[in-house]
């Protein structure tokens, strides 16, 4: 996982951190039970303070995206997390709505929208 950081964003960078973070889990990137890099490497690979970097893990845990085990680290919660599951289906909400949206610009039927939905769902992602 690569974090940028920005001092011309407008956000503070505790958060722009958590908003990184948070993206990589619900994309896959970081995966269930991965442990996030330590307090003190990540602060000193963005040359920033540790208690920045303490902020955005705390404020992460608090939001249910991630555990942090006293002396072990800083681990993702897995997608059964009630939050993670939420946002996922969120994000499902989303692209759906862009899709109806595009189906209604392309005239597509709902039961052809349907159809497709089904034919899609039966190709798996290594196909």
């Amino acid at each position: 996982m690569k974090l940028i950081i920005s001092n011309v964003s407008g956000l503070p960078i505790y958060e722009q951190i958590k908003q990184q973070v948070k993206s990589a889990i619900l994309s896959g990137e970081l995966r269930e039970e991965e442990m996030l890099p330590s307090l003190r490497t990540l602060a000193k690979d963005l040359k920033i303070s540790v208690l920045t970097v303490t902020r955005a893990y705390t404020e992460l845990e608090q939001e249910g995206f991630v555990k942090n085990v006293q002396g072990r680290g800083c681990f993702v919660m897995g997608s059964g997390s009630a939050l993670i599951r939420e946002q996922l289906i969120a994000k499902v909400e989303h692209h759906l709505t862009q899709a109806i949206q595009a189906a209604a610009m392309a005239e597509l039927s709902t039961d052809q929208l349907h159809r497709l939905l089904d034919i899609l769902t039966e190709v798996t992602p290594d196909d």
